[in-house]
C-alpha cells in the first residue's frame, strides 16, 4: 500500500498536536520583569516556557533616560533554574531599546534567562521594564 507524503504530513502533524505541539504566538503568556539597574550593573530573571513556541523580548521602559539603550541577554538557566554565571547564552541584544522587539526566536521547553544590563550608556541608574512574551 502507498502512502502518500500529504498523508503522511497530515499525520504527523496530528501527532505533534496530541503531544502539546507547538504554541500559537496569540496564546502565549506574557510576563514582566521590573527592577532597577545600577550603571555597570546587570539583573537577571528566571523563567520557564511549557511547550515550544515563539519568543519575543521588548524594553518597554527605561527611566530617566529613555532614548539611551541597554543590553539583553536571552540564556538557558542552570538545572535548578536559576541564573548563575554559568548560563548558555542563546542571543543578545546589545542596542535594546523601548518599545522595539529586543529579542525574538523559536524556543521549546525549558528553564531560561532574560538578562538585562548596561553597556556602558547609562549616566545614572535606571528604572526598567521588560516583557517577555512565551509558550
Amino acid at each position: 500500500m502507498r502512502v502518500s507524503a500529504a498523508a503522511l504530513l497530515a499525520i504527523a502533524g496530528l501527532v505533534a498536536a496530541s503531544c502539546g505541539g507547538i504554541t500559537d504566538p496569540s496564546k502565549n503568556t506574557v510576563e514582566t520583569f521590573n527592577g532597577t539597574l545600577a550603571v555597570g550593573g546587570s539583573a537577571a530573571h528566571p523563567f520557564s516556557s511549557s511547550k515550544g513556541g515563539e519568543i519575543s523580548v521588548k524594553l518597554t521602559a527605561l527611566t530617566p533616560t529613555s532614548n539611551s539603550f541597554a543590553g539583553i541577554i536571552w540564556a538557558q538557566a542552570a538545572s535548578d533554574g536559576n541564573c548563575t554565571a554559568n548560563v548558555g547564552i542563546l542571543q543578545q541584544n546589545n542596542f535594546a531599546q523601548v518599545n522595539i522587539p529586543a529579542i525574538s526566536g523559536a524556543i521549546v521547553t525549558g528553564k531560561y534567562c532574560i538578562i538585562i544590563y548596561d553597556v556602558g550608556a547609562f549616566p545614572v541608574p535606571q528604572t526598567y521594564a521588560l516583557t517577555v512574551s512565551h509558550p
